[in-house]
């Protein structure tokens, strides 16, 4: 009995954890789309500036690169901003496409470090009373429920007493 209750409250655990990703998901894509739009006005207007002076952005960031340490430096740091403004991009793209089922199978678009610490500081767990949530929570209830109860049934198998062998002849 002891068993299948925690067994059970695996299950719940894992229904109460699962149920939440459609809405964290969907609060990480709208801070992606943040981010997303900050980083598209310096990319504009580095390009903006570049094309004042007739350059396109490979070669204005090799002639800033050029201008001395402070520009080197620049140039490196314009670099990974566009770097990770293409990347952004691109997860935010294929994270608008997909619906909530979806955006588990593509959970590595998920994966910004930066914008999921400050989704998840903001994220308040609730119960979602809608058709993603419940299905999630299903699934995270049967996730739950085997995960726990095959860890127990592995303990008790690890745990549990040897019968000896019956019909052994006595000499």
């Amino acid at each position: 009995m002891f068993l299948r209750a925690i067994t059970l409250a695996g299950g719940l655990a894992g229904a109460a954890g699962l149920s939440q990703f459609p809405e964290f998901s969907q609060q990480y894509v709208q801070r992606l789309g943040g981010a997303v739009d900050e980083l598209a006005r310096f990319v504009a207007e580095f390009d903006a500036d570049a094309a004042a002076v007739g350059m396109e952005r490979s070669a204005a960031l090799a002639d800033l690169a050029q201008g001395g340490a402070m520009g080197a430096k620049r140039a490196e740091t314009m670099g990974r901003t566009i770097t990770r403004y293409e990347r952004l991009s691109g997860d935010l793209a294929a994270l608008k496409a997909a619906g909530p089922f979806t955006r588990a199978y593509r959970a590595g678009h998920l994966g910004d470090a930066e914008i999921a610490a400050a989704a998840w500081k903001e994220f308040k767990p609730a119960l979602p009373l809608n058709f993603e949530g419940a299905v999630f929570g299903g699934a995270g209830f049967v996730a739950g429920f085997a995960i726990v109860g095959a860890a127990l049934g592995l303990l008790g198998r690890l745990f549990r007493r040897r019968k000896p062998a019956s019909g052994a002849a006595s000499a």
